[in-house]
């Protein structure tokens, strides 16, 4: 995407690869880019998006993962008090945010529990049918031309103890 995410007028580049790493690159000259900030995540981005979304007046760049998981990178000042010992003071706004936050999860991990019992006892029942869950595979097979090896990249959400890979021909996994 391109969007002015540094406030000065001109559009910056954002880039999210496959390897996780999400970059920001600015036009301060005309010929080439240059990077002005790199964030990595943990798994693959396949889109990104700059605008303005939780706080008017504060722009974001947000990244979907190949997860599904969304990413928000903010321009908005993080004030924090520091003292000698003293604790981090918060608006009461902020505090009523946390409590409210605090609550949902409190109330999503109840459900989550109640839901894994509901399935403990289904799946136990005698009339229970169980199936193997389908999983999406996210794979990238590159030759690298310079040591004529190839590259292959798996990613799936679940353990690696369960991936088998399967092949017709010699391999050797590095």
């Amino acid at each position: 995407d391109s969007f002015d995410i540094l406030g000065d007028g001109v559009k910056e580049l954002l880039v999210g690869r496959d390897d996780g790493v999400l970059e920001v690159y600015s036009f301060e000259s005309a010929d080439d880019p240059v990077l002005r900030y790199d964030h990595a995540l943990s798994e693959s981005i396949a889109s990104i998006q700059g605008g303005c979304v939780g706080k008017d007046g504060y722009d974001e760049i947000l990244a979907s993962t190949y997860s599904g998981w969304l990413t928000g990178l903010t321009t908005e000042p993080v004030h924090r008090e520091d003292g000698s010992g003293e604790e981090l003071k918060l608006s009461q706004e902020m505090q009523s945010k946390i409590s409210s936050l605090r609550n949902e999860l409190e109330h999503l991990q109840m459900k989550v529990l109640q839901e894994r019992e509901k399935y403990q006892q289904s799946s136990q029942s005698s009339t229970a049918v169980s199936s193997v869950p389908a999983f999406s595979v996210n794979d990238k097979f590159t030759l690298n031309k310079d040591d004529a090896s190839y590259s292959l990249i798996l990613e799936v959400q679940t353990a690696i103890d369960n991936v088998l890979v399967q092949v017709r021909v010699v391999l050797f996994l590095l």
